[in-house]
């Protein structure tokens, strides 16, 4: 079981980072809430939904793929490193090109009236870039994950997002506080500086991935620009269907915001999706959770899928997997009540953004299911069928797209999160049972169904049935914690203290 106990240790260092990353983030959205109307917040929500589009298909699936031909081609090593970054430069920099020549002509059809044309053209410059070199240090950072060096990514990571944090802490409260009392330097940000313009969170996010690529600089002066063909030909095909399973995903998780923007009526249109983005946040925690799990599941998976005993180990991880999500659900929803404050502290946004909480229970349980579909997909990637993946994922943008376009219009975010949460749950029984058929894995079934059942009993009573009350739906946490320590102590003891 050491295996496993490395695993754990491994993924605790990326889940440290991740959470310590993401809850500065998440500490940014009270901000936001506060700095801007909801109008201005959907703005920003909008646009990144776009941007998320976007980076999906400037990866082109080749994080994966690194890892894959990393482990399948051990003497290659280089090549695989040389074949997946220049192949993510070359789409990235016809991005580049293509987006600075026609940013005037995109700008026009994001911005709701001919006023926001220039604002626009700004955003869209600003996450032209953005995207451009975050693109660019994808590789760089898998390698660092692929030579168990989680730490100098945890580095980079909260650098990162500090510097991000701290330039929009400057923008929004710094250097208004400077103007306001007459500080330094008044006269020089007075020249410039615009209250309440979004666009400074754009800047930041820019300047943060800026200072990322300098942190990886020592990476990327390790490439050699030679180009393998026949290694290549080999990763494309292998790569090409997890790009459009990725970018399958990508409209499950945004098209909701995007659509909605288009669905509704203008007059309520950026303040629902302000409220949507708003209250989605709360699911960052689940999200978290997952994001540590990915970093350190994916390339673990690829480099232990040699070993005689690998399934095994698998069906293990996902249990316990499902086990810690089951638990987090039920958290999560337990304390709402006090994870609504981080929505928004001001008492003037308290309404604006609160009647957006109904759709909450609905999103952790499509993260629930993500998380679970996330780790079953190792059976396609190991077993070197990413087209199925891409089958899956495709199944889920349709039930995405159709569904958000039936339910929007009358049930405007709450039909968003429905479907969110609908097509996540497909996703997760078809690659299970395809998964079962094509490369099985020994999972105990019965046992990870019942602890989902129970969550989702123990959310619907707190959240619904008990009305949020914060002490019954922690009595019900600790409860079902109760029940799993003792079902699976004995698991967990050969776990942890077998050497």
């Amino acid at each position: 079981m050491s295996v496993l106990k490395k695993f754990l240790g491994q993924t605790a260092v990326y889940g440290i980072s991740t959470v310590f990353s993401r809850l500065f983030n998440f500490i940014l959205t009270p901000l936001f809430t506060r700095a801007y109307p909801t109008a201005t917040f959907g703005i920003f929500t909008k646009l990144y939904a776009y941007a998320s589009l976007i980076n999906a298909v400037l990866a082109f699936g080749m994080e994966s793929t690194y890892f894959r031909y990393l482990n399948k081609h051990d003497n290659k090593k280089q090549e695989v490193y040389n074949n997946s970054f220049l192949c993510i430069a070359f789409i990235s920099s016809l991005f580049l090109i293509t987006g600075l020549v026609f940013a005037n002509s995109v700008a026009a059809y994001l911005a709701g009236d001919i006023s926001q044309v220039a604002d626009y053209k700004s955003y869209v410059q600003f996450f032209i870039w953005i995207l451009f070199v975050d693109a660019i240090c994808v590789i760089p950072f898998a390698k660092l994950r692929a030579e168990d060096r989680a730490f100098k990514y945890s580095v980079v990571k909260f650098l990162n997002i500090g510097c991000f944090v701290g330039l929009n802490l400057m923008f929004i409260f710094l250097i208004p506080i400077i103007l306001k009392h007459d500080g330094p330097m008044c006269e020089w940000f007075a020249s410039w500086y615009r209250e309440k313009w979004v666009g400074y969170v754009f800047i930041s996010n820019l300047i943060a991935s800026l200072a990322t690529f300098l942190m990886l600089l020592p990476e990327f002066l390790k490439l050699q620009l030679k180009f393998d063909k026949d290694l290549f030909t080999k990763m494309f095909s292998y790569s090409w269907p997890i790009l459009v399973a990725n970018l399958s995903f990508i409209v499950n998780e945004n098209l909701d915001k995007i659509v909605l923007s288009e669905l509704l009526p203008k007059s309520v249109a950026d303040d629902e999706v302000g409220i949507y983005g708003a209250v989605c946040k709360i699911a960052i925690f689940m999200s978290i959770f997952i994001t540590a799990f990915r970093l350190g599941a994916e390339p673990f998976f690829f480099s232990y899928a040699k070993n005689a005993n690998a399934k095994k180990t698998y069906a293990i991880i996902l249990h316990y997997f499902v086990v810690a999500l089951a638990l987090l659900f039920v958290g999560l929803i337990a304390n709402i009540e006090i994870l609504k404050y981080f929505i928004s502290r001001d008492a003037k946004h308290i309404a604006d953004y609160w009647v957006g909480l109904p759709a909450v229970p609905y999103l952790l349980f499509g993260y629930v299911c993500l998380g679970i579909y996330m780790n079953l997909s190792i059976w396609y990637r190991l077993s070197d069928q990413t087209r199925f993946g891409l089958y899956i994922s495709i199944v889920g943008a349709v039930i995405t797209i159709v569904l958000n376009f039936v339910l929007i219009p009358k049930y405007s975010y709450m039909g968003s999160a429905w479907v969110s949460m609908l097509a996540y749950f497909v996703m997760m029984v078809i690659s299970y049972v395809l998964g079962q058929k094509y490369y099985p894995i020994p999972y105990d079934l019965k046992r990870i169904l019942a602890y989902l059942l129970i969550s989702v009993v123990l959310v619907v009573l707190s959240f619904w049935v008990f009305n949020r009350n914060i002490y019954i739906g922690n009595a019900l946490l600790l409860a079902f914690l109760a029940g799993v320590i003792y079902f699976e102590k004995d698991k967990l003891k050969s776990i942890l203290f077998k050497k």
